[in-house]
């Protein structure tokens, strides 16, 4: 029974390596779903240990490293073959024939590992979150990798989600993001009382909201949700106060 949540720890680990075969070979939708298969195992080893009551060190442990490869290294690559593709990128070179712009993806990569490693010493941190999540951030990423490659580059939006410079900023922006000092909520339910999970359920609802105005171009929505996730804990931080609180 110890070793259930482990082995699927390591679903979520292999998943994500997978989804760097496939992100690199250009399977983008592939990868986008072997990145939500590694949330899904992600937050079933948890769910099972408290199960089965077999938590372990050697398990929170397992569970950072799994998710630096499922949602750091994987969103990095995907930014990486943006990158690479975008529109109007400088060469800015060494040797001629390598262009370094690309590797700056790499920043979200290094970002998700002190996420990661701030996350395991946080004690705050099992009742909300400071700062952005890697998994949310990763999806994030990942949706807009979706819409780079669904639409059409001929138009004014395919343009605009090419080109490198928006690229860039969307490095910038995830890598930022799950380092400041911002509480998030939790989808943690302790409970299923509507006054004490109020927040949570307005997340919910208002994700399946946006999520049926697109249902018809369903990429869309994957980045937006993630940006109202954003919102509505700025809006939860303001009038609840958390760090000061320690509010759930």
């Amino acid at each position: 029974m110890k070793h259930i949540p482990n082995s699927i720890t390591l679903l979520n680990l292999l998943s994500g390596a997978i989804g760097v075969v496939a992100a690199l070979s250009g399977f983008w939708q592939i990868a986008f779903w072997l990145m939500i298969a590694a949330a899904v195992f992600d937050f079933f080893d948890g769910f099972a240990a408290r199960l089965l009551h077999v938590s372990s060190p050697v398990g929170k442990e397992l569970d950072s490293l799994a998710d630096l490869i499922s949602f750091g290294f994987l969103p990095s690559v995907m930014l990486y073959r943006m990158l690479y593709e975008s529109i109007n990128l400088p060469d800015v070179a060494i040797t001629g024939f390598l262009n370094l712009i690309p590797f700056v993806s790499l920043i979200v990569l290094a970002s998700s590992a002190l996420r990661l490693a701030k996350f395991n010493v946080d004690t705050r941190q099992s009742v909300f979150f400071v700062g952005m999540p890697t998994p949310a951030n990763a999806i994030f990423i990942g949706g807009v990798s979706l819409v780079n490659h669904a639409v059409c580059h001929c138009n004014s939006l395919g343009k605009f989600v090419s080109d490198y410079r928006f690229v860039l900023a969307i490095v910038v922006f995830s890598s930022i993001m799950p380092l400041i000092n911002l509480p998030m909520l939790s989808l943690k339910f302790y409970n299923l009382s509507f006054k004490q999970n109020f927040w949570r359920y307005l997340l919910i609802f208002g994700a399946i909201v946006i999520f049926s105005i697109f249902i018809y171009v369903w990429y869309m929505s994957v980045s937006i949700i993630i940006l109202y996730y954003v919102l509505l804990s700025l809006l939860w931080t303001l009038f609840t106060k958390p760090l000061q609180n320690n509010k759930l």
